[in-house]
C-alpha cells in the first residue's frame, strides 16, 4: 500500500476510535466532580476553589504542504498545540488538540471549544463557594494557567 493510503486509514481510523470514546473516556464533569476536583486542590496544594491548571504544549510536527507558516512557533520549529485542563492529581480532563503554533496560548483558549465551553458557563461549574477558614463573601472557583492566558471571567455570551 501506498503511504498516502496508509495515513489516510490511520486518520480514519484514529478520528473514528476518538469519536466513538470521547464520552466515556473525557466525558464533560458533573457539579460534583467539579466540587471533588476542588477539594483535591485544596487537599493536594492548599489551593482552594481551583478547578484546573490549564497550559498548551507545542508538539512538533513536519511542514504540512501549502500551510505557509502558520505552524511556526516562537521557538522557530514546526508546532500544533495540545491545550490541556489537569486535575490535581495531574490528569487531563479536557483537551483540545490541533492549533496552529503561531497562535499565542490566550487565543488558543478562547478560541478553543474548552475555552468557550468555561467561559459561557456550559460546563456546569459552580459558581462560588466559601473559602476555609475565611469569614468574608463567598469566592468563585477558578482555572489557573500561566502569564499566557488573560485574566477572564465567565459571562452569558463571547460577542
Amino acid at each position: 500500500m501506498a503511504t498516502s493510503t496508509i495515513a489516510g486509514v490511520v486518520r480514519a481510523t484514529c478520528a473514528t476510535i476518538w469519536l466513538r470514546l470521547k464520552a466515556s473516556v473525557l466525558p464533560h464533569p458533573t457539579r460534583q466532580q467539579w466540587l471533588d476536583i476542588a477539594q483535591g486542590f485544596l487537599e493536594r496544594a492548599q489551593f482552594p476553589n481551583c478547578i484546573g491548571a490549564l497550559d498548551g504544549k507545542h508538539i512538533q510536527v513536519k511542514n504540512p504542504p501549502n500551510s505557509g507558516s502558520r505552524y511556526h512557533n516562537y521557538k522557530q520549529f514546526l508546532t500544533v498545540v495540545l491545550l490541556a485542563l489537569a486535575i490535581a492529581n495531574y490528569r487531563f480532563i479536557i483537551v483540545d488538540i490541533g492549533f496552529y503554533g503561531s497562535t499565542a496560548d490566550a487565543c488558543i483558549f478562547r478560541a478553543s471549544r474548552m475555552g468557550q465551553w468555561l467561559l459561557s458557563n456550559q460546563l456546569d461549574v459552580p459558581q462560588q463557594a466559601n473559602l476555609p477558614d475565611f469569614s468574608g463573601p463567598p469566592a468563585p472557583y477558578v482555572v489557573v494557567g500561566d502569564d499566557g492566558f488573560a485574566l477572564s471571567t465567565p459571562h452569558a455570551s463571547l460577542s
